[in-house]
């Protein structure tokens, strides 16, 4: 067992390119991660890394062997899971990601619930609003909010979220409220955007009478973290375009108002992702059918109000 704990943080250093995030990822020390790979090189009687100040970059021995390892691991992975469907009791770790505010609106609050319920699955939750590479990172179900444009995983439905152009009445009142959505250009509002590296639109999509019609929208701030943009516009500093059930208590409180009712954006996509080979996995089934039906009583339970 010892031999394939090293193998895993081999692994995980050569998809991290370190060994701090290796250790964390599976929840070790650098001192230990580093060690398990000292051993892993000693029984191979072969240097796997080229160390520098800021990375470790695999030898060509430690390429050759990288790509045997993940497949071993994988292998006993898929193993462990047909194991797991026979016995009836799924065990094991699963790893999940969401966005900041889908995350802790709908899946954080339902991570214990899973576990009361099936308490041999461990559940290790990352919420972040940028696109996290699941391949990489070694997720196992990322919950997303838009289209799923990688043809190396697959998409589980869940439910189709209206969106909404919201802003606080004092902005409203202070620069106007637009009628038609070219205002939002024309006149220069002030459109707070979620912005990450690597994103490639800056634009919002419309329902107008010709059909869905971009509006490329400017503004002062950005941010890669949705809620702080929803602060932002309850402070009176601009428009957002926001999924209805993330600001829907808002909306009823009246400190947001909806705009452009007409021409409302374009409705987006919740859905689960993962690999193609972790349908086969049951505890993520079992996640994604709990989550799934969870999620949807959630969002309808905010927008009724309940």
């Amino acid at each position: 067992m010892a031999y394939l704990d090293n193998i895993a943080v081999f692994v995980r250093v050569v998809e991290l390119g370190n060994l701090s995030a290796a250790g964390r990822d599976m929840r070790i020390s650098p001192a230990v991660a580093s060690n398990r790979v000292k051993e892993l090189e000693k029984h191979l009687g072969v240097r796997l890394f080229n160390r520098t100040t800021r990375q470790l970059m695999p030898t060509e021995q430690g390429t050759v062997f990288y790509s045997g390892a993940k497949q071993v691991l994988e292998a006993i992975a898929e193993a462990e899971a047909a194991v797991s469907a026979l016995s009836g009791q799924p065990r094991g770790t699963i790893k999940v990601t969401a966005p900041l505010g889908l995350g802790r609106r709908l899946i954080a609050s339902g991570i214990p619930d899973f576990r009361d319920k099936y308490p041999d699955i461990e559940v290790r939750l990352r919420l972040s609003d940028h696109n996290v590479d699941i391949l990489k990172e070694g997720i196992d179900v990322a919950f997303r909010l838009g289209l799923i444009e990688d043809s190396s995983l697959r998409m589980r439905g869940i439910m189709e979220c209206d969106r909404v152009l919201v802003a606080a009445p004092k902005y409203l009142e202070a620069r106007g409220e637009p009628t038609e959505p070219q205002q939002l250009v024309d006149d220069r509002h002030d459109c707070l955007m979620l912005r990450f590296p690597g994103m490639r639109e800056y634009f919002w999509t419309l329902k107008t009478r010709s059909g869905p019609a971009k509006f490329e929208v400017h503004g002062p701030f950005d941010s890669d973290d949705g809620d702080v943009l929803t602060g932002w516009a309850l402070a009176g500093r601009g428009v957002i375009n926001k999924p209805r059930f993330e600001v829907e208590p808002f909306i009823r409180d009246r400190r947001l108002k909806i705009i452009l009712a007409d021409t409302p954006p374009t409705p987006v996509q919740f859905a689960a992702v993962y690999p193609h080979k972790k349908l086969q996995d049951p505890k993520v089934r079992l996640l994604l059918d709990f989550m799934a039906e969870r999620c949807q009583r959630l969002i309808r339970d905010i927008l009724a109000g309940r």
